[in-house]
């Protein structure tokens, strides 16, 4: 398989993720009063920072939105990898090394924090990225100084 369809499967992956988890995180029911009792708490609960209110549920919107954008970045980031890998390139194994130690954090967190299906996905995501970078990599030709 070529660098070129990884890195495509890659970036749609990135969307798919991004569309799964922007409507989980804001579409999330809490399952019980208790968790109910602190989904109000964080969005009742204000305080001011730099001379703004803000409150805890707002903050988590925020972060899962920035989430979410840098998702959209990594999906466009794959995308654009995918068409240096196909003319050859120079740039795909810096590129695509950086974004491959980049998702590892992601796998890590996933597994602690978040459960099984982001655990999986990222972890496929992070060995296409590693497969198709190193794919590119060995077909690009050495440049002689």
């Amino acid at each position: 398989m070529k660098a070129t369809i990884l890195f495509r499967i890659t970036a749609v992956l990135f969307l798919l993720f991004a569309a799964g988890h922007t409507f989980g995180f804001l579409s999330f029911k809490p399952p019980t009063q208790e968790a109910q009792a602190v989904l109000e708490s964080m969005n009742n609960v204000h305080f001011t920072a730099e001379g703004k209110i803000f409150s805890y549920g707002g903050w988590y919107r925020g972060f899962g939105l920035s989430a979410t954008a840098s998702m959209l970045f990594e999906a466009f980031l794959a995308w654009y990898l995918g068409s240096m890998a196909r003319r050859g390139a120079q740039g795909v194994k810096t590129i695509g090394w950086a974004l491959f130690v980049w998702q590892l954090p992601g796998v890590v967190l996933a597994w602690i924090y978040f459960g099984i299906e982001p655990m999986v996905l990222s972890t496929v995501v992070t060995l296409l990225i590693g497969i198709a970078t190193w794919l590119a990599s060995v077909g690009t030709p050495k440049v002689a100084n």
